[in-house]
């Protein structure tokens, strides 16, 4: 019987520890805050600041939220989060992306120091998930992966682990940090030459390729724990689904996520994670 890898007990469990931390901190006289910065109003980006914030304010995150027009000139923004990053009570910050088109997200980022970049969004923060080193902090999407497997307490060391997406947000961060667990990564993606045989010798697959149920019977084994990243709409338009296709891995591999209810139901909680822990380190 196939495992099904639920995102919600993993979020429990990160909301009790970091309840606890917060506790702590605030017993000290430090209170977590997370700067949300926001330009324009794509409904998206509203809704997922909405969530976070009331995420955050659950379990005892403060929320600044900064607001600005669509048309910010880019030098305008960058000084903003400029201003915003040396706030000393702020210790985490999240700019929403893609920005509008005519601004250069990589000049408007160096402006964030990565101490407080806690959605691994510089260049410096990256350089620490690549070279192994304690700064910054990896994406939040990625670190979801790893929290997933390491709370279901499925071994990572000397595994042969397959990452299907080459982003910068999930696939090269993760195959990096499974690295760092020992694990033996191979990195794949849609122009890989025999992907599903390539897939389906591997002990976890780690799909996140964008592309819908893309990821069926063909690239599956029986001992195989699948991690499903992918969040596609459905061919009704409605129904949210993996680039697995469930109902093909249910029943024919050792575990695997749901979409919904599974890598994204932890990735705020791994957000608001990094943001307690940078408060830990002032």
């Amino acid at each position: 019987m196939t495992q099904i890898l639920k995102g919600k007990p993993v979020l429990d469990a990160l909301n009790e520890k970091l309840k606890v931390d917060i506790e702590r901190l605030n017993a000290s006289g430090i209170y977590p805050t997370l700067g949300i910065v926001r330009v324009g109003e794509k409904p998206e980006d509203v809704a997922y600041e909405r969530g976070v914030t009331k995420r955050a304010e659950t379990i005892g995150v403060n929320v600044k939220n900064y607001l600005y027009s669509g048309n910010i000139e880019q030098d305008v923004l960058a000084e903003e989060l400029k201003k915003i990053s040396n706030d000393d009570t702020i210790h985490g910050v999240l700019l929403l992306r893609p920005l509008p088109a005519h601004i250069d997200e990589k000049i408007v980022c160096r402006q964030l120091a990565p101490s407080k970049d806690v959605d691994g969004i510089t260049v410096t923060s990256m350089t620490g998930v690549y070279s192994g080193f304690d700064f910054g902090y990896p994406p939040c999407t990625a670190a979801a992966c790893i929290e997933i497997l390491k709370f279901y307490g499925i071994e990572l060391k000397g595994k042969r682990a397959v990452v299907v997406g080459r982003s910068l947000v999930v696939g090269k961060p993760v195959a990096m940090m499974l690295l760092k667990e020992d694990a033996t990564v191979t990195i794949c993606h849609t122009k890989t030459v025999d992907l599903p045989q390539i897939c389906k010798e591997a002990d976890i697959l780690i799909a996140a390729s964008g592309q819908a149920k893309s990821i069926d019977s063909r690239y599956f084994n029986s001992e195989q724990v699948v991690i499903d990243v992918g969040i596609n709409v459905g061919d009704d338009g409605n129904i949210i689904c993996g680039d697995v296709d469930f109902s093909a891995a249910d029943g024919n591999v050792k575990a695997v996520t749901p979409v919904p209810g599974g890598v994204g139901t932890v990735t705020t909680a791994i957000l608001l994670k990094h943001v307690v822990e940078a408060a830990g380190k002032r």
